[in-house]
């Protein structure tokens, strides 16, 4: 018998909708990390639609130079810059932090959105592999973190950070031990910090996106996606549907906002509940060589 009273969750309201009052971050700087393409971009146009002078950063000057202009339009947007950086690197770091401070002013909220990932069996992972995953998602977050934190400590000014997570922080990430492992550390940097760095005025949050289809996925995670019809994507969901990038980006400027002042270390999962689906009955288990299509170990 089939249930043919499902309806899944509404449709969020459209692009350009603001959950915030126009104008929330007007006179506010706010870097995104990986800001230049997906869901970091689509979380910075949420923060230049508020009124937010711009500051995004990637390590492809290409695609910083199309998301500036594109941000720029976005209306109610300030100011928008952009710079190359390399997160793995401390003195880079400090210097995109030197070059938005003169240009623009001491970033009062710094989202940390760049991150790298790949499928791989857990013994396949080489020590390059777990190092370039594991550098970039949780020691880059920790080096432009601590720039943050150190400059409004020395200042005496509050901030605010939102850390981008993902929900095996909690339940593990089998084919992803490397990425897991990242974000675990990156959702206790938060729990941490939020701590630590409480009594200065600067809060921290986590916030962790599910399935928001975007046109720059990469390519291992798009055949992933692929091997489902697209159209069953959102019936894989509790919510019956995907989210919408601009739904990440609302949550991300509420997080940050005046209005959650109250709120620091807490992280904050936006996936229609998927990553609570349990069924009554477990599915075969299928090892995870045989899911990615690869042959018996051999060392």
């Amino acid at each position: 018998m089939t249930d043919d009273t499902r309806r899944g969750l509404p449709a969020p309201p459209p692009l350009g909708a603001a959950a915030l009052p126009p104008g929330t971050y007007a006179g506010q700087v706010v870097l995104v990390t990986g800001g230049g393409t997906g869901l970091g971009k689509a979380i910075a146009a949420e923060f230049a639609r508020l009124g937010a002078d711009l500051v995004i950063a990637s390590r492809r000057a290409e695609q910083l130079h199309a998301a500036r202009e594109e941000l720029a339009a976005v209306p109610g947007a300030g100011r928008v810059t952009a710079a190359v950086c390399d997160i793995r690197d401390p003195e880079r770091v400090a210097e995109v932090f030197d070059a938005a401070q003169a240009a623009l002013g001491l970033p009062d909220v710094l989202v940390n959105n760049a991150a790298a990932n790949f499928p791989s069996p857990a013994e396949d992972l080489s020590p390059g592999a777990w190092r370039a995953v594991v550098d970039i998602t949780l020691t880059g977050t920790w080096f432009m973190t601590r720039e943050f934190g150190r400059r409004h400590l020395a200042a005496g000014t509050p901030g605010s950070i939102v850390n981008i997570g993902a929900s095996y922080a909690w339940t593990g990430g089998p084919g992803f031990a490397h990425s897991a492992a990242a974000k675990a550390g990156v959702k206790n940097l938060v729990e941490t910090l939020a701590v630590e760095w409480g009594p200065y005025g600067i809060q921290i949050n986590g916030l962790v996106p599910g399935l928001f289809p975007h046109a720059d996925m990469t390519e291992s995670i798009r055949t992933g996606l692929d091997r489902a019809a697209p159209e069953a994507r959102g019936a894989r969901q509790p919510a019956l549907r995907v989210g919408a990038p601009r739904e990440l980006g609302w949550a991300a400027t509420f997080l940050a906002s005046p209005y959650a002042r109250f709120v620091t270390g807490h992280t904050l999962v936006v996936d229609g509940a998927n990553w609570q689906r349990r069924s009554l009955v477990n599915p075969e288990v299928i090892p995870l060589r045989t899911q990615l299509g690869r042959g018996p170990f051999t060392p």
